[in-house]
């Protein structure tokens, strides 16, 4: 069955850095644009950071919020998402979700779990 699986969450402080991954099985990984989306208690989830499938140029897609600061990529030999999180800010506090996307519509077809930030100040 298909399976996304985030770690590396955790609780840093203003400044700090933090890189989760996502480990993918349970489809064609590379066929999927893949994504992070994060909710803070209360908050609607709202998209992070979004990156294109395997073949054609790469493209990114960042929130306003995060650019600059954030990174995604991913490497398709292991099925894995990541997103490297530079100047973490008490904003930033939230629940991230790793998700693949279907590229035509934007649609997410598979959710993770998620994985815990928390940014103190």
């Amino acid at each position: 069955q298909v399976q996304l699986v985030e770690s590396g969450g955790g609780s840093v402080q203003a400044g700090g850095s933090l890189r989760l991954s996502c480990a993918a099985s349970g489809y064609t990984y590379s066929d999927y644009c893949m994504g992070w989306f994060r909710q803070a208690p209360g908050k609607q989830r709202e998209g992070v950071a979004r990156i294109s499938a395997l073949g054609g140029a790469t493209y990114y897609v960042y929130a306003d919020s995060v650019k600059g600061r954030f990174t995604i990529s991913r490497d398709n030999a292991k099925n894995t998402l990541y997103l490297q999180m530079n100047a973490l800010k008490p904003e930033d506090t939230a629940m991230y979700y790793c998700a693949a996307i279907v590229c035509a519509s934007w649609s997410v077809r598979h959710w993770g779990q998620g994985t815990q930030v928390t940014v103190s100040s």
